[in-house]
């Protein structure tokens, strides 16, 4: 189901709930769309909205300064849909029910108005869910204050990607501290590493050709890359309130070059150029090497004519993680290409 469908079925909700006396209804008086921190706490430590996730992504090794992310070489993978997170402890929900009242209280359910809060959380009273089971459920005395623990909720960061309606729809709910929720939705390592595939910050393909961005026809072009300037990546993910941690690490394995068309030769002739254990790629052109094999490299064997050849170049990324409990996987491979214009000329000569 699509966002925009999801929609639907709640609009109807909400008219529902307003003729229907005695519940906590989706809608309340006063309030807004709870688009905005609550609590006036910054830096997603508290959201009204359950398409933020409070996951933290820290990167721990590897070079700085990148801007790309991976696209998954396996076009079936994604991420999971959603999960369920701590988000409040009962002196923040208390503060956030009596101030702010407006947000979600699951992911498909939005409660605007104070009174909808105190009702379930403070005063006791049963609230309906309903996309979730079970269909009423119990409420909270005083928002649970004096015990140690966090009240939970449901995170989609894609919204689009939840096509179930059940999944990760119970109302906002206790947990005591240092437990995880016995769901099917509830936060695993790898569902942190997950999180974080797309987060990892990538340096750009700039790589280094001799002749540069013009070539000659029958001539190889030398490609390289500086030692350095591809080591591994890792990042750590971890959430706040709990003991669950993951750490993604994304390792460099092979620069593939594609020359844009059928008519040349690469070296090698697979395409790929493998990544040295000091970070670099292949062997950096020397004066009187022209007419030399590059280990490297790229041989055009037509002119490019009136418009120039797009060659590729990507760097294949191995993803592995580990996590707390000794936990551990593989995720898939990633790809960052760049791309950049190459004229090919014939070779001019003279007849005397």
């Amino acid at each position: 189901m699509s966002m925009r469908r999801a929609l639907v079925p709640a609009v109807l909700v909400l008219a529902m709930a307003l003729l229907t006396p005695g519940t906590a209804h989706a809608v309340g008086g006063g309030g807004t769309r709870g688009d905005g921190p609550a609590g006036g706490v910054e830096g997603n430590e508290l959201t009204a909205k359950a398409s933020t996730s409070r996951i933290k992504v820290t990167q721990t090794s590897g070079p700085t300064g990148g801007r790309g992310t991976l696209s998954s070489i396996d076009p079936s993978w994604e991420p999971p849909p959603c999960w369920y997170e701590p988000v409040f402890t009962p002196e923040q929900l208390k503060n956030f029910a009596e101030t702010e009242a407006a947000g979600d209280v699951s992911i498909r359910q939005g409660w605007y108005g104070e009174g909808l809060w105190t009702d379930h959380f403070r005063d006791g009273k049963e609230a309906r869910n309903y996309f979730g089971t079970p269909a009423n459920v119990p409420g909270y005395e005083n928002y649970n204050l004096g015990k140690d623990g966090y009240f939970w909720r449901g995170v989609a960061p894609d919204w689009s990607a939840l096509d179930d309606t059940s999944l990760c729809s119970r109302l906002m709910f206790w947990q005591d501290a240092g437990e995880v929720p016995d769901e099917p939705e509830a936060p695993t390592p790898g569902v942190l590493a997950a999180y974080a595939y797309d987060k990892v910050k990538f340096p750009e393909t700039a790589i280094e050709l001799r002749p540069a961005n013009r070539s000659t026809v029958n001539l190889p072009t030398w490609i390289w890359l500086d030692r350095g300037t591809f080591r591994e990546i890792s990042v750590r993910a971890e959430l706040p309130g709990t003991a669950l941690w993951a750490e993604t690490t994304a390792r460099p394995v092979a620069l593939h070059l594609d020359p844009g068309t059928k008519d040349a030769e690469t070296y090698p002739a697979s395409g790929d150029c493998a990544i040295n254990a000091d970070g670099s790629i292949g062997t950096p052109y020397t004066r009187g090497s022209a007419d030399r094999t590059p280990p490297c490299g790229i041989r055009y064997l037509r002119a490019s004519g009136g418009d120039p050849y797009r060659l590729t170049a990507s760097i294949t990324w191995e993803i592995s993680w580990e996590g707390t409990g000794g936990a551990r996987g593989d995720l898939p491979d990633g790809t960052f290409e760049t791309t950049q214009d190459m004229t090919v000329q014939e070779i001019q000569s003279i007849n005397r």
